[in-house]
């Protein structure tokens, strides 16, 4: 996993499963990395292959925990695979997210997202 921040934006990446194993570990150095000024969170899935409910517990964490944060931390999940897209779909997390597409031809990942509803 690689956290990275970018300007007001935390970039989590290169999560390749987030469940019972992993899942307490995501969710603290996710909060660690926390820095006051942050205005959003971006957790890249395009890797991630699994995900049950102790890795949603640990994104519920973090959005509960950004929301409390500065007026309000955006949390976006960016492409989920779509057996992760299923899985969000099927617990509704997708209405407590932002979930979003973004075309990753860029080498800068340019800021087009088109919100998945």
């Amino acid at each position: 996993m690689r956290i990275e921040q970018q300007g007001q934006t935390l970039n989590v990446s290169g999560i390749r499963e987030l469940g019972a194993a992993n899942a307490n570990l995501f969710r603290d150095e996710v909060h660690a990395a926390l820095p006051g000024e942050l205005r959003m969170i971006e957790i890249d899935l395009s890797q991630t292959n699994f995900v049950d409910s102790c890795g949603l517990g640990a994104l519920v964490s973090l959005y509960k925990r950004a929301n409390q944060q500065n007026g309000g931390i955006t949390v976006r999940l960016l492409n989920p695979t779509p057996s992760v897209q299923q899985v969000l779909e099927l617990t509704r997390m997708h209405h407590l997210f932002e979930i979003v597409q973004r075309n990753n031809a860029s080498p800068n990942h340019a800021r087009e997202t088109t919100a998945v509803a």
